[in-house]
C-alpha cells in the first residue's frame, strides 16, 4: 500500500498546490490513501468546513491538525461530525474532537494518531504517555501512522525511537521546512522529522516575507498574510508491504521531482 502524507497546507496557495499537483503525484506513485496536515489551510490559521470540503474534493482522504486547530472558530461546528479529521490526542480532555481514528482502506485496518509536542509548546499533556495509554486499543491495527506536530527536532526523534517497532511511521509536522532525513528506524518504523510546506514558494513558512521581516526589524506584532505566486507541494511517500505491513520505503516528495 502506498500512502502519501502532505506537509502543512498553508492558505489558498497551499490549496492551489494540492489542486495542481496531487493528481500527478497519485498517478505517478500509485497512491491509495492521502493524509494532510490541515491546521493552516484556511487563511493560514485553522480550517473551515468549506476548506475541508474543497480539499477532500482534490483527493485528500484524511486530515490531522496541530497548535492552530482552534484558530478558526468554524471548526467547532463540524469537528465532532467529521470522522476523517483529528486533532492532537494530548490536548486537554474537555476539548471537542478526537485524537485518533481507525478506518478500513482496501481491507487494511489503518489507525491515524495526532500528537503535539511539549518543547517550546506549552499546555499539553505528555505525547508519549498519552500515546502509550491509547496503544492497547490500537495495537492490532494493520497500519498505525502518527503525525507528531512539534517544534523541537530532538523531541520528534526521541518519540519515534521510543515507539520504534510499535507503529508503522512517525511523520513530523509543524516547522514548514521539509527535512531530508526520511529513514526506516532499527525496529522498522518509518520516520521523517518534518514533511514540509505546501504553499507559496516565495514565502517564509508559507507567509509573505515582508511581514515576517517587518516584525523582526520593528519588534512589534504584525498581521501575517498568506504568500502568493508560484506554489509547491511537499509530502512524504510511505510504501507499506501488503503482506507484512512493514515499511519498505519512505521518501520525500517535492514539486520539483514530480
Amino acid at each position: 500500500m502506498n500512502i502519501l502524507f502532505i506537509g502543512d497546507i498553508v492558505g489558498r496557495a497551499g490549496r492551489r498546490a494540492v489542486r495542481i499537483f496531487l493528481d500527478q503525484i497519485k498517478t505517478k506513485h500509485d497512491i491509495e490513501f492521502v493524509i494532510a496536515n490541515g491546521e493552516n489551510s484556511a487563511g493560514g490559521f485553522g480550517i473551515t468546513k468549506k476548506v475541508a470540503a474543497e480539499l477532500y474534493g482534490y483527493g485528500i482522504d484524511f486530515f490531522t491538525m496541530g497548535n492552530h486547530t482552534w484558530d478558526n472558530k468554524d471548526i467547532f461546528k463540524f469537528i465532532d461530525d467529521d470522522p476523517n479529521l483529528i486533532r492532537p490526542l494530548n490536548f486537554p480532555e474537555n476539548n471537542p474532537g478526537q485524537g485518533w481514528q481507525t478506518l478500513k482502506v482496501n481491507s487494511k485496518k489503518i489507525t491515524l494518531v495526532n500528537l503535539i509536542g511539549q518543547v517550546y509548546m506549552s499546555g499539553y499533556d505528555s505525547p508519549y504517555h498519552k500515546f502509550m495509554g491509547l496503544y492497547p486499543q490500537i495495537k492490532n491495527s494493520d497500519i498505525i501512522l502518527v503525525d507528531f506536530h512539534a517544534e523541537a527536532t530532538g523531541e520528534k526523534m526521541a518519540f519515534a525511537r521510543a515507539v520504534d517497532g510499535m507503529v508503522t511511521a512517525v511523520i513530523g509536522t509543524h516547522t514548514h521546512v521539509q527535512t531530508n532525513d526520511a529513514q526506516i528506524l532499527p525496529e522498522g518504523t518509518g520516520y521523517i522529522t518534518d514533511a514540509g510546506l505546501t504553499g507559496a514558494v516565495d514565502s517564509i513558512l508559507g507567509m509573505k516575507p515582508d511581514k515576517m521581516i517587518e516584525k523582526m526589524i520593528n519588534s512589534l506584532p504584525v498581521r501575517y498574510e498568506v504568500g502568493t505566486g508560484e506554489v509547491k507541494i511537499e509530502a512524504v511517500l510511505i510504501k507499506v508491504d501488503e503482506k507484512t505491513n512493514t515499511v519498505n520505503q519512505i521518501m520525500e516528495i517535492k514539486k520539483n521531482n514530480l
